[in-house]
């Protein structure tokens, strides 16, 4: 376990508001405390941090850079948890998601406006570089509302580092590109598919490295893949509902993550306003365990890295609750509850 944990808190705040928050988390406890502010560009929703633990890229969802975003990047104080503001660079779009590759070098974001994904070099001092890639999706899907044009909700790279993932609601495909960091390029590599209408949202890889996740915001279900490493290739093996058999009311998912041990998946609803958890089986298929009542609209939750705490980030409440994890993957509320303005997004630094 951690000696010390700080966590980044990306979140919706504007104008003179606008900031990332930092605090620290108490491991024994779970419980997190504020240390502090940073000034930032509108909107600083997501947040990655980069390998060595020096620096963070925000991406703003505006339009304020050439009709669109930015990606920004700031420098790391490991005493006091405090950002330092290096540069911005534009995202191509309004970005929503972005990731850095294991090795540093580059910063991918995923534009849900205008449906793209976009790719900037990391100088050595944590500084971003003119954009090096760019990759505008073409198509549609079925839901006329929603799915006429690409919208880029995410993008994940693979344990290998070698693939990036970019799950686009309005395609209702898993993107698949291959990473050639010496070119600085984004190659196409096929598709992984979800059911019409699903809406695929977030992304993940379980540690076993032979199967993946994506969480589908319009559908309220989990699609499963076989995901064969060495051929670059995601066969779907299982579809699974997120919401109780029965709920009606009007709900979407948001957010999914793997216990570190691999036994247990957590999705996210928004709306039903809950944590579905999931056993894992070997074959890396999914068997429901039921839901976890969180604060309203938890559009992003974090485990910390040891697999002992989950905090749900309840955008529209203002909140983040605190649960264990138990030894059987289930939640259980601690009681601690920090209070920040609509958390989106929380990424952990163990220093």
């Amino acid at each position: 376990m951690a000696e010390r944990l700080l966590v980044y808190i990306g979140n919706y705040t504007r104008g003179e508001d606008a900031a990332i928050y930092h605090g620290e988390i108490d491991v024994a406890s779970g419980a997190v405390s504020i240390l502090g502010k940073t000034a930032c560009e509108d909107s600083p929703s997501y947040l990655s941090l980069h390998p060595s633990g020096e620096y963070l890229y925000a991406v703003s969802e505006t339009n304020t850079h050439d009709g669109g975003g930015a990606v920004s990047a700031f420098s790391i104080d490991h005493d006091s948890g405090d950002l330092s503001f290096i540069n911005l660079q534009p995202a191509g779009g309004s970005p929503c998601h972005n990731t850095v590759d294991a090795t540093g070098r580059f910063v991918l974001s995923a534009n849900y406006g205008g449906g793209s994904v976009a790719m900037h070099p990391i100088s050595e001092d944590g500084s971003l570089g003119e954009m090096a890639d760019f990759k505008q999706h073409e198509g549609s899907s079925v839901d006329e509302a929603r799915q006429k044009e690409p919208h880029a909700h995410s993008i994940n790279i693979d344990p290998s580092n070698g693939y990036a993932f970019c799950a686009d609601l309005g395609l209702d495909k898993v993107l698949i590109y291959r990473l050639d960091l010496d070119a600085g390029k984004l190659v196409d590599h096929g598709a992984g598919t979800v059911t019409p209408g699903g809406g695929p949202r977030h992304f993940a890889v379980h540690p076993s490295r032979e199967t993946a996740y994506v969480i589908n915001e319009m559908g309220n279900t989990i699609t499963v893949y076989d995901w064969n490493e060495s051929a670059g290739t995601l066969n779907e093996i299982q579809e699974i509902s997120t919401i109780p058999e029965g709920y009606l009311e009007t709900t979407h998912t948001a957010d999914l993550h793997i216990s570190p041990d691999g036994h247990t998946l957590y999705g996210s609803n928004r709306g039903h306003d809950s944590i579905a958890v999931y056993a894992v089986d070997g074959a890396g298929k999914l068997t429901a365990k039921g839901h976890q009542p969180v604060p309203s609209t938890p559009r992003n939750f974090a485990l910390d890295p040891s697999g002992t705490w989950l905090y749900a980030g309840g955008q529209n409440s203002n909140t983040v609750p605190v649960f264990r994890i138990g030894d059987d993957g289930g939640l259980t509320a601690t009681g601690d509850v920090l209070e920040t303005p609509s958390p989106v997004c929380l990424k952990m630094l163990a220093t």
